[in-house]
């Protein structure tokens, strides 16, 4: 399916595995040109590598996305090779071990805030700035089904993720007048390699699925290139939930 995406310019914060990877790979069979960033310059360079062997070429950048100067100097060094920024993705998150609040120190917790908030924050104003001289853009971000229904020992994880949808809406008001959508999305349980933990913990997480299959990075994907294309032009400051009809009734498993 032709978007209309061919030539822009797609920055990805926690770009080099599991969902931000996917989503580079689904914006350059679009013919974009992507820019990904991480903590871990084996896991980019590792990325970068695949993608070539795929015929495809990307920006990797080693930046913490919590750190402004990292992010801004990543930022900058896009714009000067592609020209600016069409869509910024906040992608970059952790998923602390699961922890009873009772038992998560003020450390683990400042760093799930940093990582998972603080860098929404620093990628939207940072994207909005290059957004504005353009007169046009779109910033995603990683929400989480935790922002629906949260889980006990994840206290820190669900309070970041129900706050970046919180940020998403009054961002999307405040950016609407520049031409700058909004829009934050909600994986439900998606195989990944953070994800791996939990689902190992819960045999039974299948039937909480309606579809009856874990997510795969791609399902994603296929949405994140959807919200930033035009085909999505009236939708913002709103959470896209893409999980497989988690938990959509008590009893998911029923119909099966």
């Amino acid at each position: 399916m032709d978007l209309k995406l061919k030539g822009k310019v797609v920055l990805i914060t926690g770009g080099a595995t599991g969902i931000g990877k996917a989503g580079a790979f689904a914006f350059l069979k679009e013919g974009c040109k992507v820019a990904i960033c991480g903590r871990t310059k084996a896991k980019l360079d590792h990325a970068a590598q695949e993608f070539r062997e795929k015929g495809y070429e990307i920006i990797g950048g080693t930046a913490d996305a919590g750190n402004a100067a990292a992010m801004n100097a990543f930022a900058d060094m896009v714009v000067q090779k592609y020209g600016g920024i069409d869509v910024w993705i906040n992608n970059a998150g952790i998923n602390p071990q699961r922890k009873a609040l009772l038992d998560t120190t003020e450390d683990e917790w400042d760093e799930a805030f940093r990582i998972n908030l603080k860098s929404v924050f620093i990628g939207t104003k940072i994207a909005a700035t290059y957004m504005k001289k353009q007169g046009k853009g779109v910033i995603l971000n990683a929400s989480s089904f935790a922002a629906i229904i949260p889980a006990a020992g994840g206290s820190a994880y669900a309070a970041t993720k129900s706050a970046i949808s919180s940020l998403t809406r009054t961002s999307a008001a405040e950016l609407a007048p520049c031409n700058i959508r909004v829009v934050a999305y909600m994986p439900g349980m998606i195989r990944t390699a953070m994800s791996e933990p939990v689902i190992a913990a819960r045999p039974h997480i299948l039937t909480e699925q309606a579809l009856g299959r874990l997510g795969e990075p791609e399902d994603i994907a296929d949405m994140l290139v959807f919200l930033a294309s035009d085909s999505a032009a009236y939708i913002t400051g709103n959470s896209v939930e893409i999980s497989g009809g988690r938990f959509c009734v008590q009893n998911p498993q029923y119909a099966w």
